[in-house]
Protein backbone atom coordinates (compact mmCIF):
# COMPACT_ATOMS: atom_id res chain seq x y z
CA UNK A 1 0.00 0.00 0.00
CA UNK A 2 1.00 3.43 -0.88
CA UNK A 3 -0.03 7.20 -1.08
CA UNK A 4 0.05 10.48 1.14
CA UNK A 5 0.59 10.88 4.87
CA UNK A 6 0.55 13.22 6.95
CA UNK A 7 3.49 13.27 9.66
CA UNK A 8 1.02 14.21 12.33
CA UNK A 9 -1.46 11.15 11.73
CA UNK A 10 0.83 8.29 10.24
CA UNK A 11 -1.07 5.61 8.46
CA UNK A 12 -1.86 2.59 10.20
CA UNK A 13 -1.34 -0.44 7.44
CA UNK A 14 1.98 -1.52 6.87
CA UNK A 15 3.28 -0.32 3.70
CA UNK A 16 5.62 2.24 1.99
CA UNK A 17 4.27 5.80 1.90
CA UNK A 18 4.71 8.72 -0.44
CA UNK A 19 4.69 12.58 0.24
CA UNK A 20 5.03 14.77 -2.04
CA UNK A 21 6.10 17.66 -1.56
CA UNK A 22 6.66 18.70 -5.09
CA UNK A 23 10.27 16.62 -4.86
CA UNK A 24 8.70 13.25 -5.65
CA UNK A 25 9.65 9.97 -4.53
CA UNK A 26 11.87 7.35 -6.42
CA UNK A 27 11.00 4.03 -7.77
CA UNK A 28 13.30 0.66 -7.39
CA UNK A 29 12.20 -1.51 -10.85
CA UNK A 30 10.68 -0.33 -13.78
CA UNK A 31 6.95 -2.07 -14.08
CA UNK A 32 4.90 -2.01 -17.47
CA UNK A 33 3.11 1.48 -18.47
CA UNK A 34 1.06 0.43 -21.66
CA UNK A 35 -2.10 -0.13 -20.07
CA UNK A 36 -5.20 1.85 -20.83
CA UNK A 37 -8.55 1.65 -18.80
CA UNK A 38 -11.37 1.86 -20.83
CA UNK A 39 -15.05 1.41 -20.11
CA UNK A 40 -17.64 0.12 -22.91
CA UNK A 41 -21.12 1.01 -23.08
CA UNK A 42 -21.55 -0.42 -26.82
CA UNK A 43 -20.94 -3.80 -27.20
CA UNK A 44 -22.01 -7.36 -29.11
CA UNK A 45 -21.26 -10.68 -27.94
CA UNK A 46 -19.30 -10.22 -24.57
CA UNK A 47 -20.23 -11.31 -21.06
CA UNK A 48 -21.52 -7.76 -19.47
CA UNK A 49 -19.95 -6.93 -16.12
CA UNK A 50 -16.40 -7.98 -16.89
CA UNK A 51 -12.79 -7.32 -17.48
CA UNK A 52 -10.81 -8.33 -20.50
CA UNK A 53 -7.56 -7.32 -21.87
CA UNK A 54 -6.81 -6.93 -25.62
CA UNK A 55 -3.55 -6.42 -27.05
CA UNK A 56 -4.58 -6.88 -30.81
CA UNK A 57 -7.68 -4.97 -32.75
CA UNK A 58 -8.93 -8.77 -33.81
CA UNK A 59 -9.39 -10.14 -30.27
CA UNK A 60 -11.42 -6.87 -29.73
CA UNK A 61 -13.69 -7.92 -32.87
CA UNK A 62 -14.03 -11.14 -31.54
CA UNK A 63 -15.11 -10.34 -28.40
CA UNK A 64 -17.43 -7.52 -29.02
CA UNK A 65 -18.09 -6.86 -32.89
CA UNK A 66 -16.44 -5.34 -35.23
CA UNK A 67 -18.99 -2.18 -34.78
CA UNK A 68 -17.56 -1.49 -30.92
CA UNK A 69 -13.86 -1.37 -31.76
CA UNK A 70 -13.49 2.32 -32.52
CA UNK A 71 -12.22 3.08 -29.26
CA UNK A 72 -10.17 0.41 -29.15
CA UNK A 73 -8.56 0.79 -32.17
CA UNK A 74 -7.61 4.17 -31.28
CA UNK A 75 -5.87 3.36 -28.31
CA UNK A 76 -3.78 0.53 -29.64
CA UNK A 77 -2.77 2.63 -32.67
CA UNK A 78 -1.83 5.26 -30.43
CA UNK A 79 0.73 2.99 -28.89
CA UNK A 80 -0.57 1.15 -25.62
CA UNK A 81 0.36 -2.20 -25.30
CA UNK A 82 -3.20 -3.49 -24.10
CA UNK A 83 -6.28 -2.54 -23.27
CA UNK A 84 -7.86 -3.11 -19.93
CA UNK A 85 -11.60 -3.32 -21.32
CA UNK A 86 -14.16 -3.12 -18.97
CA UNK A 87 -18.42 -3.90 -20.78
CA UNK A 88 -20.46 -1.80 -18.75
CA UNK A 89 -24.31 -3.42 -18.13
CA UNK A 90 -26.87 -2.34 -20.35
CA UNK A 91 -28.78 0.61 -19.10
CA UNK A 92 -31.92 2.18 -20.49
CA UNK A 93 -32.06 5.18 -21.48
CA UNK A 94 -29.16 7.57 -20.66
CA UNK A 95 -26.31 7.00 -18.35
CA UNK A 96 -26.88 8.09 -14.57
CA UNK A 97 -24.58 9.22 -12.35
CA UNK A 98 -25.01 6.12 -10.39
CA UNK A 99 -23.41 4.36 -13.28
CA UNK A 100 -20.80 6.43 -13.46
CA UNK A 101 -19.81 5.63 -10.06
CA UNK A 102 -20.05 2.22 -10.27
CA UNK A 103 -17.52 2.23 -13.26
CA UNK A 104 -14.91 4.36 -11.58
CA UNK A 105 -15.30 1.77 -8.35
CA UNK A 106 -14.87 -1.43 -10.25
CA UNK A 107 -11.65 0.26 -11.88
CA UNK A 108 -10.53 0.99 -8.65
CA UNK A 109 -8.98 -2.28 -7.63
CA UNK A 110 -7.45 -3.00 -11.00
CA UNK A 111 -3.58 -1.60 -12.24
CA UNK A 112 -3.32 0.27 -15.28
CA UNK A 113 -1.74 3.66 -16.82
CA UNK A 114 -4.44 6.10 -18.55
CA UNK A 115 -8.14 5.88 -18.11
CA UNK A 116 -10.24 7.24 -20.78
CA UNK A 117 -13.76 7.24 -21.88
CA UNK A 118 -14.63 6.00 -25.24
CA UNK A 119 -16.91 9.00 -25.95
CA UNK A 120 -18.54 12.63 -24.54
CA UNK A 121 -19.59 12.26 -21.01
CA UNK A 122 -21.32 14.68 -19.31
CA UNK A 123 -19.43 17.60 -17.66
CA UNK A 124 -20.40 16.27 -13.97
CA UNK A 125 -18.79 13.11 -14.83
CA UNK A 126 -15.55 14.55 -16.18
CA UNK A 127 -15.22 16.35 -12.73
CA UNK A 128 -15.80 13.54 -10.72
CA UNK A 129 -13.53 11.01 -12.63
CA UNK A 130 -10.75 14.12 -12.43
CA UNK A 131 -11.55 14.19 -8.59
CA UNK A 132 -11.24 10.46 -8.76
CA UNK A 133 -8.01 10.44 -10.16
CA UNK A 134 -6.50 13.12 -7.28
CA UNK A 135 -8.35 10.68 -4.75
CA UNK A 136 -6.35 7.86 -5.90
CA UNK A 137 -3.34 9.12 -6.18
CA UNK A 138 -3.91 10.98 -2.67
CA UNK A 139 -5.78 8.51 -0.50
CA UNK A 140 -5.11 4.99 -1.90
CA UNK A 141 -1.21 5.41 -3.69
CA UNK A 142 -2.74 4.37 -7.11
CA UNK A 143 -1.18 6.49 -9.70
CA UNK A 144 -2.87 6.81 -13.19
CA UNK A 145 -3.54 9.61 -15.64
CA UNK A 146 -6.93 10.77 -17.56
CA UNK A 147 -7.66 12.10 -20.79
CA UNK A 148 -10.80 13.99 -20.99
CA UNK A 149 -12.23 15.91 -24.62
CA UNK A 150 -15.54 17.94 -25.47
CA UNK A 151 -17.78 17.73 -28.24
CA UNK A 152 -17.14 18.71 -32.27
CA UNK A 153 -19.23 21.95 -31.19
CA UNK A 154 -16.92 22.49 -28.00
CA UNK A 155 -13.90 21.94 -30.39
CA UNK A 156 -14.43 24.97 -32.80
CA UNK A 157 -13.93 27.40 -30.18
CA UNK A 158 -10.66 26.63 -28.11
CA UNK A 159 -12.15 29.22 -25.28
CA UNK A 160 -14.71 26.71 -24.55
CA UNK A 161 -12.00 23.86 -24.75
CA UNK A 162 -10.00 26.29 -22.28
CA UNK A 163 -12.42 26.62 -19.72
CA UNK A 164 -12.59 22.70 -19.40
CA UNK A 165 -8.43 23.00 -18.95
CA UNK A 166 -9.35 25.62 -15.81
CA UNK A 167 -12.17 23.01 -14.90
CA UNK A 168 -10.43 19.57 -14.79
CA UNK A 169 -6.96 21.34 -13.76
CA UNK A 170 -4.31 18.82 -12.43
CA UNK A 171 -1.09 17.34 -12.45
CA UNK A 172 -2.45 13.61 -13.65
CA UNK A 173 -5.60 15.58 -15.88
CA UNK A 174 -4.83 15.92 -20.03
CA UNK A 175 -7.37 18.05 -21.77
CA UNK A 176 -7.88 17.33 -25.69
CA UNK A 177 -9.35 20.30 -26.89
CA UNK A 178 -8.83 19.65 -30.84
CA UNK A 179 -11.19 17.39 -32.73
CA UNK A 180 -9.68 15.53 -35.99
CA UNK A 181 -10.33 14.08 -39.08
CA UNK A 182 -9.87 10.71 -40.52
CA UNK A 183 -10.53 9.48 -43.82
CA UNK A 184 -13.22 11.73 -44.08
CA UNK A 185 -14.59 11.71 -40.91
CA UNK A 186 -14.57 14.16 -38.59
CA UNK A 187 -13.89 12.75 -34.46
CA UNK A 188 -14.42 15.11 -31.79
CA UNK A 189 -12.17 15.77 -28.96
CA UNK A 190 -13.70 13.36 -26.77
CA UNK A 191 -14.44 10.39 -29.16
CA UNK A 192 -10.33 11.11 -30.39
CA UNK A 193 -9.71 11.04 -26.40
CA UNK A 194 -8.68 7.39 -26.64
CA UNK A 195 -6.04 7.77 -29.04
CA UNK A 196 -3.97 10.31 -27.13
CA UNK A 197 -4.70 8.08 -23.98
CA UNK A 198 -2.37 4.96 -26.30
CA UNK A 199 -0.17 7.52 -27.18
CA UNK A 200 0.65 8.70 -23.45
CA UNK A 201 0.57 5.18 -22.23
CA UNK A 202 2.92 3.91 -24.83
CA UNK A 203 5.58 6.44 -24.85
CA UNK A 204 8.61 6.23 -22.57
CA UNK A 205 8.95 7.77 -19.42
CA UNK A 206 12.23 9.77 -20.52
CA UNK A 207 10.32 10.62 -24.03
CA UNK A 208 7.69 13.26 -25.22
CA UNK A 209 4.86 13.21 -27.03
CA UNK A 210 5.73 16.91 -28.02
CA UNK A 211 5.58 17.46 -31.65
CA UNK A 212 4.62 13.54 -32.39
CA UNK A 213 2.59 13.29 -35.27
CA UNK A 214 -0.82 11.41 -35.27
CA UNK A 215 -2.77 9.32 -36.89
CA UNK A 216 -5.27 12.07 -38.63
CA UNK A 217 -5.90 13.78 -42.04
CA UNK A 218 -6.57 17.49 -40.85
CA UNK A 219 -7.93 19.07 -37.31
CA UNK A 220 -11.12 20.25 -37.26
CA UNK A 221 -10.58 23.40 -36.63
CA UNK A 222 -6.98 24.93 -37.55
CA UNK A 223 -6.03 27.35 -34.82
CA UNK A 224 -4.15 30.70 -35.20
CA UNK A 225 -0.61 31.25 -33.46
CA UNK A 226 -2.40 33.37 -30.85
CA UNK A 227 -5.15 30.99 -29.99
CA UNK A 228 -2.62 28.33 -29.82
CA UNK A 229 -0.19 29.92 -27.50
CA UNK A 230 -3.65 30.86 -25.18
CA UNK A 231 -4.58 27.47 -25.12
CA UNK A 232 -0.90 26.31 -24.03
CA UNK A 233 -0.91 28.68 -20.97
CA UNK A 234 -4.09 26.88 -20.07
CA UNK A 235 -2.99 23.64 -20.03
CA UNK A 236 -4.42 22.68 -22.97
CA UNK A 237 -3.53 19.65 -25.27
CA UNK A 238 -3.97 21.11 -28.98
CA UNK A 239 -3.25 19.68 -32.25
CA UNK A 240 -2.23 21.06 -35.37
CA UNK A 241 -1.49 21.07 -38.93
CA UNK A 242 1.75 21.58 -39.88
CA UNK A 243 0.99 21.64 -43.49
CA UNK A 244 2.08 18.05 -44.06
CA UNK A 245 0.83 16.51 -40.79
CA UNK A 246 -0.84 16.54 -37.82
CA UNK A 247 1.07 16.39 -34.69
CA UNK A 248 1.07 17.21 -30.72
CA UNK A 249 1.59 21.05 -30.14
CA UNK A 250 2.82 20.33 -26.98
CA UNK A 251 2.50 17.58 -24.43
CA UNK A 252 1.04 19.12 -21.07
CA UNK A 253 -1.69 18.00 -18.36
CA UNK A 254 -4.04 20.38 -17.55
CA UNK A 255 -1.77 21.66 -14.38
CA UNK A 256 0.14 23.03 -16.89
CA UNK A 257 3.33 20.75 -16.51
CA UNK A 258 4.97 18.10 -18.82
CA UNK A 259 3.38 14.96 -19.66
CA UNK A 260 6.95 14.32 -19.58
CA UNK A 261 7.43 14.81 -16.07
CA UNK A 262 4.08 13.59 -14.79
CA UNK A 263 4.35 10.37 -16.18
CA UNK A 264 8.11 10.19 -14.41
CA UNK A 265 6.69 10.56 -11.28
CA UNK A 266 3.61 8.19 -11.99
CA UNK A 267 6.05 5.41 -12.62
CA UNK A 268 8.13 6.24 -9.52
CA UNK A 269 5.50 6.33 -7.31
CA UNK A 270 3.77 3.49 -8.23
CA UNK A 271 7.25 0.87 -8.48
CA UNK A 272 8.63 2.14 -5.12
CA UNK A 273 5.58 0.43 -2.78
CA UNK A 274 5.23 -2.70 -5.18
CA UNK A 275 8.78 -3.14 -4.74
CA UNK A 276 9.26 -2.87 -1.06
CA UNK A 277 6.06 -5.00 -0.48
CA UNK A 278 7.63 -7.49 -3.00
CA UNK A 279 10.99 -7.56 -1.00
CA UNK A 280 11.41 -5.07 1.65
CA UNK A 281 8.70 -4.63 3.80
CA UNK A 282 8.57 -7.21 6.98
CA UNK A 283 11.84 -8.44 5.29
CA UNK A 284 14.61 -5.56 6.48
CA UNK A 285 15.40 -5.09 10.11
CA UNK A 286 14.88 -1.35 11.09
CA UNK A 287 18.62 -0.60 12.10
CA UNK A 288 21.79 0.99 10.33
CA UNK A 289 22.26 -2.29 8.27
CA UNK A 290 18.99 -2.61 6.87
CA UNK A 291 18.14 0.96 6.20
CA UNK A 292 21.36 0.96 4.85
CA UNK A 293 20.40 -1.76 2.18
CA UNK A 294 16.99 0.14 1.60
CA UNK A 295 18.83 3.68 0.63
CA UNK A 296 21.08 1.34 -1.24
CA UNK A 297 18.33 -0.41 -3.16
CA UNK A 298 16.16 2.74 -4.09
CA UNK A 299 19.66 4.77 -5.27
CA UNK A 300 20.67 1.91 -7.57
CA UNK A 301 17.11 2.42 -9.32
CA UNK A 302 17.41 5.99 -9.63
CA UNK A 303 20.48 5.74 -11.06
CA UNK A 304 19.57 3.17 -13.82
CA UNK A 305 16.62 6.27 -14.36
CA UNK A 306 19.44 8.36 -14.36
CA UNK A 307 21.08 6.45 -17.47
CA UNK A 308 18.18 6.34 -19.23
CA UNK A 309 17.60 10.31 -19.00
CA UNK A 310 14.67 10.41 -17.06
CA UNK A 311 16.04 12.34 -13.46
CA UNK A 312 18.99 13.66 -12.20
CA UNK A 313 20.36 15.49 -9.18
CA UNK A 314 19.68 12.27 -6.71
CA UNK A 315 19.24 12.54 -3.20
CA UNK A 316 18.80 9.87 -1.21
CA UNK A 317 18.76 9.52 2.71
CA UNK A 318 17.39 8.77 5.75
CA UNK A 319 14.87 12.16 6.33
CA UNK A 320 16.98 14.02 9.35
CA UNK A 321 13.80 16.04 10.63
CA UNK A 322 12.11 12.11 11.67
CA UNK A 323 13.40 9.94 13.21
CA UNK A 324 12.95 6.01 11.85
CA UNK A 325 12.53 3.77 14.98
CA UNK A 326 10.38 1.12 15.42
CA UNK A 327 8.38 -0.59 12.37
CA UNK A 328 8.35 3.19 10.24
CA UNK A 329 11.45 4.53 8.25
CA UNK A 330 11.48 7.90 6.78
CA UNK A 331 13.58 8.51 3.66
CA UNK A 332 14.72 11.97 2.31
CA UNK A 333 14.52 11.13 -1.33
CA UNK A 334 15.11 13.89 -4.01
CA UNK A 335 15.58 13.99 -8.21
CA UNK A 336 15.26 16.59 -11.15
CA UNK A 337 13.36 15.83 -13.77
CA UNK A 338 14.54 15.98 -17.39
CA UNK A 339 12.84 17.79 -19.69
CA UNK A 340 13.00 17.38 -23.42
CA UNK A 341 14.52 20.22 -25.62
CA UNK A 342 10.97 21.92 -26.83
CA UNK A 343 12.03 25.71 -27.81
CA UNK A 344 14.75 26.53 -29.86
CA UNK A 345 15.96 30.06 -29.84
CA UNK A 346 18.00 31.31 -33.02
CA UNK A 347 19.91 34.63 -32.96
CA UNK A 348 21.07 35.31 -36.55
CA UNK A 349 24.25 37.34 -37.44
CA UNK A 350 23.83 39.23 -40.65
Amino acid sequence: MGGAWDPISLPVRPGLYINFVEAAAAQIKGGARGTVALPLFQYAGAEAGKFYTIEKEAEAIQLFGAEAVGPIRLILQGGAKEVLVYTVPPVEGNVTPAVYTSIRDVFGSRPFNVFVYPDEVPAEERKAAQLWCKDNREDEGKHFMTVFGGSLEDDLDPAVGNKRSTDLADEYAVNLITGVEIGGTAYSSARYAPYIAGLIAGTGINKSITYTPVIATDVVKRLKNSEINASLQKGSLVLVHDGEKVKVEQGLVTGKKKIRAMRARQAISTDIPKAAAEAYIGRLDNNADGQAALISAVKAYLERLELNNVLTDIVVTLDPDRHSEGDSVFLLIGFTEIDSMERIFLTIKV
